[in-house]
């Protein structure tokens, strides 16, 4: 009996893996045209990716080998922010961080309400090959938390808005972020994550044979 209640609390921990993506790496583990994958940074077995992260953007891409952490992540319904560092042609102005803000018509729609601000340029490695850059064109830096996840969107509301992305690094996914993590780096660590709780199933089966057990006899009559 004890062993069933403790079940009805147990917690399961599945592993995560925060990785740093680099420029031009694949989010996945095979590629038949020879380019960079995973598989050139991450070796333990059996972990994919809880979503994706575009070919040309950087930064955090989470792996877990957990069905049920992976589709909590991945899963556009349980909206779990992320947060972008996007450097852009030109001084972004207070028009287009309020236009991101409020929502940005995009060809599949409009794009839920989104945290912008701009930011100063982040401390961050060198990208190889450097981004490419008109003369005396001057760039900024803009922070962009969105909760959706629609085809390259942050590149193409920055470019609705008029200031196309130049470089684009992903810094965080709800709780977790890049920290000091370098291109190609990646750590692991235990997520706290309720199990869904047996007793009610247990319950509610037990409920449910014991009213088909019950018979009925609509066709009795009291006795006179």
């Amino acid at each position: 009996m004890a062993d069933f209640f403790l079940s009805a609390y147990y917690v399961a921990m599945p592993t995560i893996f925060l990785f740093n993506k680099p420029y031009h790496t694949l989010s996945q583990f095979t590629d038949n045209e020879g380019r960079s994958t995973l598989s050139n940074f991450i070796k333990t077995p059996k972990i994919y990716p809880a979503g994706r992260l575009d070919y040309d953007s950087e930064g955090l891409l989470i792996l877990t080998g957990d069905g049920q952490m992976q589709a909590r992540i991945a899963d556009p319904k349980h909206k779990f922010p992320k947060t972008y560092w996007a450097q852009v042609e030109g001084e972004i102005s207070d028009e287009a961080l309020n236009k991101l803000r409020n929502g940005v018509t995009l060809k599949d729609g409009l794009t839920r309400p989104a945290i912008a601000e701009r930011i100063k340029e982040p401390c961050l490695w060198p990208r190889t090959p450097p981004i490419r850059q008109r003369a005396n064109a001057p760039t900024s830096w803009l922070a962009l938390t969105i909760t959706e996840g629609k085809n390259r969107q942050v590149r193409r509301m920055t470019a609705e808005v008029g200031f196309p992305t130049l470089r684009l690094i992903r810094a965080a996914i709800g709780p977790w972020s890049i920290d000091n993590l370098q291109p190609g780096e990646h750590k692991s660590l235990e997520v706290h994550l309720p199990k869904q709780r047996e007793n009610k199933k247990h319950s509610s089966r037990n409920k449910g044979r014991t009213h088909s057990s019950k018979k009925k006899h609509p066709h009795r009559k009291k006795p006179s």
